[in-house]
């Protein structure tokens, strides 16, 4: 009996094996592991020579994917206006295993492609010699599903954008609407793709 969809969340040493396998055997798979995305686009490439599907999100709630649009526009209008440092501080509970989380990264990203002045994320703490580095602080305390906020910071104000996760189930809908979604489809995706963004 063949399945679906999968949906795969598992760690960063298995999630390349398992997504694999899917594409191999013609499942569409849908991903939302971080820490091995060095190898994603062999994944991606087989997923385009099986005429398979395949969906990676950082993060699947609809709320943090409008966000991502949120700060890829602040960065834009932030970008001419040197004054303002920019820096991402994310808190997630002590469970979570890597650090910083992938949406911070993937807001670092973007971050990045808008803003010229930074080059590279980092998670040392900045300093003058590394002004060009957007620095990502992380904390891990409980109960904290998720916050993620972005502060532009001058000597005559702060600007500041955040999402706070109220518990889990936001994800969980989205990888199931995600999965919904990618069913019957070929080729690589994105959440933009599932919640017609951008």
């Amino acid at each position: 009996m063949g399945k679906d969809v999968a949906i795969e969340f598992s760690t960063p040493e298995s999630a390349f094996a398992n997504i694999s396998q899917c594409l191999q055997i013609g499942v569409p798979v849908i991903s939302g592991t971080t820490g091995w995305l060095n190898r994603k686009e062999e994944i991606d490439a087989l997923c385009q020579t099986k005429n398979g599907a395949f969906l990676y999100a950082s993060n699947f709630s609809i709320g943090v994917n409008i966000f991502f649009e949120v700060n890829k526009k602040l960065a834009q209008l932030m970008n001419k206006y040197e004054i303002y440092d920019v820096g991402i501080k994310e808190i997630h509970h002590t469970a979570k295993l890597d650090k910083p989380s992938g949406t911070a990264i993937t807001l670092a990203k973007d971050i990045i492609e808008n803003v010229e002045r930074k080059k590279v994320w980092t998670i040392t703490a900045p300093t003058e010699n590394n002004s060009r580095n957007l620095y990502i602080a992380s904390e891990r305390i409980d109960p904290a599903p998720g916050t993620h906020i972005m502060t532009y910071t001058s000597e005559i104000d702060d600007i500041q954008i955040a999402h706070t996760a109220h518990s889990r189930t936001g994800f969980a809908k989205g990888a199931v609407h995600a999965a919904e979604w990618i069913f019957g489809k070929q080729g690589v995706f994105e959440m933009k793709d599932v919640l017609e963004i951008g």
